[in-house]
């Protein structure tokens, strides 16, 4: 069975949020107040709700606790209904809510009110892009839990050629090659690593280590 999942806002986040989870097999219910919103999103997901989720019978008509995730995107020119609507959720026994925050200050009150997990696109996507102009060859990073990283990079130039057992990377560097991605024909292809198996141009490695071993593989390779 599909995940279901309630989007609530459908700004800019939302609306990607939502077709991309549909896009990937979920079966998605986007609420908004905005008629154009809707018009827009309903060919995309399994149902869309025209509604203010601030009105608590309207949004307990929408069962959140029979979803697997609820999701509340609304963006920060409605702080107040982030919250409102967070509140509403937990009330209304929802098994998981993802809250969209603005800064520090609205993520404490989201947590405080029940959002399961809050987060922060804007902050997050700056972040990424700024490991990925900071650090050489890096396509992504992102979190794993812990001190954990898993760190996309473009092969170096000094790897070509070579294979992961000649290369080494678990001693030198700390860094363990989840998989390789590698284009042939136009179509990205993604394996298990063969240790035996040369490096070649353009193959971008997925690393799993510490954000501070994957710098230093990327400073010194």
């Amino acid at each position: 069975m599909s995940k279901q999942t309630v989007v609530i806002g459908l700004g800019q986040f939302g609306m990607s949020l939502a077709r991309a989870l549909a896009a990937n097999g979920g079966e998605v219910l986007a609420v908004d107040i905005n008629p154009a919103h809707i018009h827009d999103i309903a060919p995309h997901v399994a149902d869309a709700v025209l509604m203010d989720a601030m009105d608590d019978e309207a949004l307990a008509a929408i069962a959140p606790a029979r979803r697997d995730t609820c999701v509340c995107a609304i963006g920060d020119d409605n702080r107040e209904g982030s919250i409102i609507v967070t509140a509403l959720l937990k009330q209304l026994g929802a098994k998981h809510i993802v809250a969209r925050a603005t800064d520090d200050l609205h993520m404490r009150i989201l947590t405080l009110v029940g959002a399961d997990e809050v987060i922060n696109p804007e902050r997050s996507y700056g972040e990424r892009l700024a490991v990925r102009l900071a650090w050489r060859n890096v396509v992504n990073v992102m979190p794993l839990g812990g001190d954990l990283v898993l760190t996309e990079v473009v092969a170096p130039e000094s790897f070509w050629g070579r294979t992961l057992l000649e290369l080494a990377l678990p001693k030198r560097f700390g860094v363990t090659v989840s998989a390789v991605r590698r284009v042939r024909d136009s179509v990205v292809h993604a394996s298990i690593p063969d240790p035996l198996a040369a490096i070649e141009e353009g193959d971008i490695l997925m690393l799993v280590s510490t954000e501070a071993a994957a710098r230093k593989l990327t400073e010194r390779s």
